[in-house]
């Protein structure tokens, strides 16, 4: 197999190579507009065949960038993007449309066969105010000829000055809308594809299900082939195994979502952590078992890397 490639544009984003792929484009510090919260995001991301398996903006939600750690309900602070749900008025677009602003770099190294990179960052509302600190880790190794795997994991101190409760439309009332955390969104062209647990392959029936993985099946335009990408819930993450937020039918997403009934309240100075693997494969659904148990060991040799747990 090939040896992964970092390539650092400084100031702005990194891309991880396999050979002539780039498999990955982090954009740490985006020039996004403040109504949709701007946040580093993954975009594109590749399989090993190059088959795209991310959307950037897509047009019925700006605010959704490929795959984001992005979170709509952070006490009354909105970093998600777009309006905010408010019980018995639905969506408003208020003005607490919060930044994760990239502070440093911390990591950036290949070691072992991973590419590995790290920073630092703030979360600041959009009034000025200092919510949290957060350190965020990436990082990618190959698995197989067909499959990746990409480990992320953020610890985020609380340095608002007072407890600040992380939650989902669905904390604030509405039901089955309980978004939030990890989120991908899939190309235009899986819309309508399969979304794969360990129960089998199914739809949007499984919204809400608690699991520790979860799988899209997509199907590409022009070249007419299939790809899976999959996310494991690390087992010390806060809510774990989490309610998983997944869409289907209008448009594809995956989202590992543990704040999705339950709100979490982190106190004022304390750092609470959560962790993610990612697997994507030039596969279709039945390879989806074997993969989350790759991802899983990926997930493991992450605890070297920062020398932390979740």
């Amino acid at each position: 197999m090939n040896t992964l490639e970092i390539r650092h544009d400084l100031g702005t984003s990194i891309g991880v190579r396999d050979g002539d792929t780039e498999l990955f484009r982090y954009v740490y510090r985006p020039d996004t507009v403040q109504l949709e919260s701007p946040k580093p995001y993954i975009s594109p991301l590749r399989t090993r065949a190059g088959e795209v398996v991310s959307l950037f903006r897509p047009h019925d939600h700006v605010w959704h960038k490929g795959i984001a750690w992005s979170l709509p309900h952070v006490g009354e602070e909105n970093f998600w993007g777009g309006p905010t749900y408010v019980h018995g008025s639905f969506y408003v677009q208020l003005e607490n449309n919060g930044t994760q602003a990239h502070r440093r770099v911390v990591t950036l190294d290949r070691d072992g066969g991973a590419a590995t990179f790290s920073h630092d960052l703030d979360w600041i509302t959009q009034s000025g105010s200092a919510f949290f600190t957060e350190r965020r880790t990436l990082s990618a190794s190959l698995i197989s000829a067909q499959t990746w795997s990409l480990s992320f994991e953020t610890r985020m101190t609380n340095v608002s000055g007072a407890d600040v409760a992380i939650g989902s439309p669905t904390t604030k009332g509405r039901e089955n809308a309980g978004y939030g955390g990890l989120f991908w969104r899939g190309p235009r062209s899986f819309t309508g594809g399969r979304i794969v647990t360990t129960e089998g392959a199914g739809g949007e029936e499984v919204r809400g299900r608690r699991t520790e993985w979860m799988a899209f099946e997509g199907r590409h335009d022009v070249t007419d082939v299939q790809s899976l990408v999959l996310m494991v819930d690390d087992s010390a993450n806060p809510h774990h195994p989490p309610q998983w937020f997944a869409r289907t039918d209008d448009f594809a997403c995956l989202n590992p979502a543990p704040f999705f009934s339950e709100e979490l309240v982190v106190a004022d100075g304390e750092t609470v952590c959560f962790r993610y693997g990612v697997g994507i494969a030039d596969a279709d659904a039945s390879a989806a078992p074997e993969l989350a148990d790759a991802v899983r060991e990926q997930l493991a040799r992450l605890d070297a890397i920062t020398g932390t747990s979740a």
